[in-house]
Order: structure tokens, then C-alpha cells, then sequence
């Protein structure tokens, strides 16, 4: 939904990989069950946006007009709209293990180029008939930092980047609509930090090599080429992994903003904080400590900091970390400032939901909590719609929207 009283607030919505659903009939069914009542309860008399997760198998079932007719009548039926896709897990994301396998395919492959191309089309169709608005999608951050150890790795992805902002330049030329696929850096991927995400966009995706790729590959002229590959490849500021990865917030965003990398999403989400580890915080952490998910650790002691790829591996040294501090890459209700037996990382979501109503960091504002099925069940005492529509009322109370 649009935020109220201040244009540039954006558009503010909640991501729909909360729901387990790979195929398009499932998905089709969880916004049919779940949309009216979240709307319901967040924005009754207003449209309400929605950020789309569709698997690679859904998508190309999107791809057969009377599926996306089907889509488009139930936005309309509920009085929703499609701004942002989240394009990062291709595969699988619920009721499994999931861990280091959801960045693939990552964009060293042709499968991640094919299926960030349909999402792209897909979204191009959805969106409303509003010049203002653009679209957004987020995806991996290149890949499981180990694997772009691999000769070729980085090159690789860079060219298959451009080679989709050339496809978004093509989109945006046939629909007139701008879309742009937003990375999503991560505890232990390649792009984890923001220092390394700017080194990432200046040397490979910016630079004079990829201007020249991206106007072999669509004619545009130099200095087009290069306004395009900023247009269309930009960041997607995930809250929770940026507080995991103890960034300086205000520092974070200049950073990007002195060098010309837009973000076209702010994901709004917080994560587990243990602000003194203990020899009791093993067992407080046992019931987080579930098969589905990657739960990256990362531990600050003074200045230094140590990363675990998993709450296990973090868990196995716990005697060794007495006093530290931790962050677990566990998206927690927003609304949660404090969970039983420790904190969460809602102080620097608000930081930043405080400097957006100042500054607008993001047109694109989406509460992303996917977690919520291998949640403690003591957490989870509503329903999801419910829970969702909290999370909405407490962005929106802090924005004054």
C-alpha cells in the first residue's frame, strides 16, 4: 500500500514466502486464503501491495495466460497490487532442508538468468497502471561466499548480471515499465558486507567493461549504457542481515549512496540478539535451532568479529564465546523488541525505519518474516495473517504513515 502522508514513504508490503506454496496452485490458494485478511486489518479502504515470491516452477506455470488471468482476477477480487517479486529462492523454501542450497542456482548459471527474466516479464504485466510506480525484484547475492572461490566465479556473475539488466533495458523499452533486480547481500555470501557489495557494483557491474558489454548487447550508447546499469542493478537492504553483520547503519547507506548504487528494496526485518552469552545461552538457543534454514552466527568481541555459517557450528564453541555478543540470522516479528529469554535486533530497525522518515532510503518497503513456520511454537499464538497485519500496523506507527 502507499504509505500515507508523505508520497515519497513509498510503498510498504509484506513478502508472501511466509506461505509454503512452490507450485502455482498453492500459491494461487494462499493468496486467496490469506489477502483479505491482511488486508482487512491493515488497509481496508486503501489498496494493498504485495510482494510476490514465486518459485522457478511457478512462475513458468505464469508464463500460460489463464494462470496469469487467475492471478490478476484475484489481486483485483481483493483489491491488491504487484509492485516487488522476491526472486531469490528458486526452488524449494518450505518443509525441508533448505540451508546452503537456496543460492542456486546462483548467478554464475543460465537457470538463474532464465528464471530472473521471467520474473522480470511477469512483473512488467503485474504491475499497476501507474507511471510512478516501478517494480522491484530481489535475488541472491551472487553466491554461497565458498563457491566464488571458484576460477571464474566473479567474472561469471557479473556477466550474467548485465545480461539481465540488458533484458530489463528491453523491458523497459516494450512496456515502458523500469524494473530493477535488487542483490541481496548476506552472512557468508559472497556479497555479505555492504564494503564488499560497493567494491562488487564500482569494479564489475559499474565499471567501463560492463558499460561496454551492456551497449554491445543493447546498442545503447556509453553514457546510456552506464545511466541503465544503475538504473536497473541496485541493492536490497535486508535489516536483519545487516544488524547479523553489525554494519554501521548511517555509514551503510551513505556508502551505497556515494557510489551511485540505488536500493530498490528495503526489507524490513529483525533478528535473534544475545547481548552477552552465557554458559545457559546453549540451551535458550536449542529451540531456534532447527533443519530448515541457514541460521549464520555472527559473534563481536571489541572490534573483532567471527562468523559461523550455522547455529550448530556457533553452538559447538559456545564455551569459548562466554561474553560476547551474537547475532543469529533468525527473521523474528518485528513487533518483538524482546523474545523470553534474550533480545532482538528491533532497535536498528527502527534506526532505520527513523532515518527513512527523514531521508526515504527505498520507494519499496517489504516486512519479510519466512520464518514463521519453525518459529517456537510460544511465538506463534495467532494466526499468520494476523501476525502479519501486526507487523504492517507497527511499520506504519513507527513511519506516522
Amino acid at each position: 500500500m502507499k504509505l500515507a502522508g508523505n508520497a515519497e514513504l513509498g510503498h510498504l508490503t509484506y513478502c508472501t514466502n511466509i506461505h509454503p506454496g512452490e507450485n502455482w496452485p498453492d500459491v494461487f490458494a494462499n493468496l486467496e486464503r490469506h489477502l483479505p485478511a491482511i488486508r482487512r486489518q491493515v488497509a481496508p479502504d486503501q489498496r494493498f501491495g504485495v510482494g510476490l515470491r514465486l518459485s522457478a516452477n511457478a512462475a513458468a506455470a505464469l508464463r500460460e495466460p489463464a494462470a496469469l488471468a487467475q492471478l490478476q482476477a484475484v489481486l483485483d477480487a481483493n483489491g491488491c497490487y504487484v509492485f516487488t517479486i522476491n526472486g531469490f529462492p528458486y526452488g524449494p523454501f518450505h518443509g525441508r532442508p533448505v540451508k546452503e542450497q537456496v543460492y542456486q542456482p546462483d548467478w554464475r548459471h543460465e537457470a538463474r538468468v532464465t528464471y530472473s527474466n521471467e520474473l522480470a516479464d511477469l512483473l512488467a504485466a503485474l504491475l499497476p497502471d501507474d507511471p510512478a510506480l516501478d517494480g522491484s525484484i530481489s535475488t541472491v547475492p551472487g553466491t554461497f561466499k565458498p563457491l566464488a572461490a571458484a576460477p571464474g566465479a566473479i567474472p561469471d556473475m557479473a556477466r550474467n548480471l548485465i545480461r539481465h539488466a540488458a533484458h530489463l533495458v528491453g523491458v523497459r523499452a516494450r512496456t515502458g515499465r523500469t524494473i530493477a533486480m535488487a542483490l541481496e547481500p548476506e552472512p557468508c555470501c559472497f556479497l555479505e558486507t555492504i564494503d564488499e557489495t560497493v567494491g562488487f557494483f564500482a569494479q564489475h557491474l559499474f565499471g567501463g567493461a560492463a558499460v561496454h558489454q551492456l551497449s554491445e548487447l543493447t546498442g545503447l550508447a556509453r553514457g546510456d549504457a552506464e545511466q541503465a546499469l544503475r538504473r536497473h542493478l541496485g541493492v536490497c537492504y535486508d535489516v536483519c542481515h545487516a544488524a547479523v553483520e553489525f554494519e554501521d547503519l548511517a555509514g551503510s547507506l551513505r556508502a551505497l549512496q556515494a557510489a551511485g548504487i540505488g536500493v530498490p528494496k528495503l526489507q524490513l526485518s529483525a533478528a535473534l540478539r544475545i547481548a552477552d552469552v552465557g554458559p545457559e545461552t546453549a540451551e535458550q538457543l536449542r529451540p531456534f535451532d532447527e533443519p530448515v534454514y541457514l541460521h549464520q552466527v555472527v559473534q563481536r568481541n571489541g572490534e573483532e568479529l567471527t562468523r559461523y555459517l550455522d547455529l550448530p557450528d556457533a553452538l559447538a564453541t559456545i564455551d569459548q564465546s562466554i561474553g560476547t555478543e551474537w547475532r543469529v540470522h533468525f527473521h523474528v516479528p518485528i513487533f518483538l523488541a524482546e523474545l523470553k529469554d534474550f533480545s532482538t535486533t528491533q532497535a536498528f530497525l527502527r534506526e532505520i525505519l527513523a532515518l527513512h522518515r527523514r531521508e526515504p532510503i527505498s520507494a519499496h518497503l517489504e516486512v519479510e518474516t519466512y520464518t514463521w513456520d519453525v518459529l517456537p511454537a510460544h511465538y506463534r499464538q495467532v494466526d499468520v495473517a494476523s501476525a502479519i497485519a501486526r507487523e504492517l500496523t507497527w511499520v506504519i506507527e513507527q513511519l506516522d504513515a
